[in-house]
């Protein structure tokens, strides 16, 4: 692997994948670990934070432009950003389907699809990966 191409791109596209490879394992660990547990619920936070970064740096990213600066992804970030509060709120409210339901969708949509939308010849992490 060459990370060389990433830090070419900036600090925000480096922030926004870092933090997406990191919401990659330690959701993968979330999903095979014990539920309900203090660990579950430590990891789960970060996991929320790491999601909201990785959302929110995506504003400041403007690779497909469709309306104005903004494109498709931006709106899977607005959705990605409503749905971590709809889950926090869900197991506050002793809600545990609804939220298992939404974190999963969120770490198959959000993290594991898009992620593999990175890898397309020409995007910065196919470099990094497979490189130029």
């Amino acid at each position: 692997m060459n990370w060389q191409p990433l830090w070419d791109d900036g600090w925000i596209i480096s922030a926004h994948a870092l933090a997406a490879l990191a919401a990659l394992g330690l959701g993968a660990l979330q999903l095979a670990l014990p539920k309900g547990t203090l660990p579950h619920r430590a990891m789960g936070f970060a996991w929320v934070g790491l999601m909201a970064l990785v959302a929110i740096a995506s504003f400041w990213i403007h690779e497909f432009r469709m309306v104005g600066p903004f494109s498709v992804i931006h709106l899977l970030s607005a959705v990605t950003l409503g749905t971590l509060v709809y889950a926090l709120l869900a197991i506050r409210r002793g809600r545990i389907r609804a939220h298992r339901n939404a974190m999963i969708q969120l770490y198959l949509l959000a993290v594991v699809l898009t992620g593999l939308f990175t890898l397309w010849p020409g995007r910065t992490m196919h470099a990094v990966i497979f490189g130029a």
